[in-house]
C-alpha cells in the first residue's frame, strides 16, 4: 500500500470549510485531475453517499467506486473502498483560529501485486504527490474566494 499525507491551510472558518469540502460534489471543482464524479444512489452526501470517479494520474486514468465511511462534522471525514482502484483517505479538519483551519490528508492506494503493481506505483506515485499539492492550492484558494464572497462574512 502506498501512502501520501499533506498538510495545508485556509484563511477561512473551520466550519466554513467543512461545509464546502464535506460535500464531495464539489470535489470536481478542486480536486485535480478528477474526469468523473457521479454519485452512486440516493444520498448525495453524507453518511451512506457513495461515489464513483475516475481520476488521470500522468498516463493512466484510474476508476473507484468509494463510500464516506467516517462522518464526524465538523471535523473528520473517510472515504473507504467499494471497487475498482483500491483508495482510501481521511479529511481531518482542525481550527487554528476563527478565520483559520487547517486540513491534513491521508491518502492510501493499493496497487496490484507483482512485478507490474510496483512498476506501476512508480509511475504514479510522483503524479499523486504533485496533484495532492495541486489540489490543495486550488482548494485554498477557491475557499478563500468563496469566503469573501459570502454574506455571512
Amino acid at each position: 500500500m502506498v501512502h501520501v499525507h499533506h498538510t495545508g491551510t485556509a484563511a477561512v472558518p473551520h466550519t466554513f470549510a467543512w461545509d464546502y469540502i464535506s460535500d464531495f460534489r464539489n470535489a470536481e471543482d478542486w480536486l485535480f485531475g478528477i474526469t468523473k464524479l457521479d454519485v452512486v444512489g440516493d444520498i448525495p452526501f453524507g453518511p451512506g453517499a457513495v461515489y464513483e470517479g475516475g481520476m488521470k494520474l500522468g498516463p493512466k486514468t484510474l476508476g473507484a467506486v468509494f463510500n464516506v465511511e467516517t462522518w464526524e462534522p465538523p471535523s473528520l471525514l473517510t472515504f473507504g473502498y467499494v471497487s475498482g482502484f483500491e483508495v482510501r483517505s481521511k479529511w481531518q479538519l482542525k481550527a487554528l483560529g476563527e478565520e483559520e483551519f487547517e486540513l491534513e490528508v491521508d491518502v492510501h492506494y493499493e496497487l496490484p501485486g507483482g512485478i507490474a503493481g510496483r512498476a506501476l506505483g512508480k509511475i504514479i506515485e510522483p503524479f499523486v504527490i504533485l496533484a495532492v499539492r495541486h489540489s490543495d492550492t486550488t482548494l485554498r484558494k477557491k475557499l478563500e474566494h468563496r469566503y469573501a464572497d459570502s454574506p455571512s462574512r
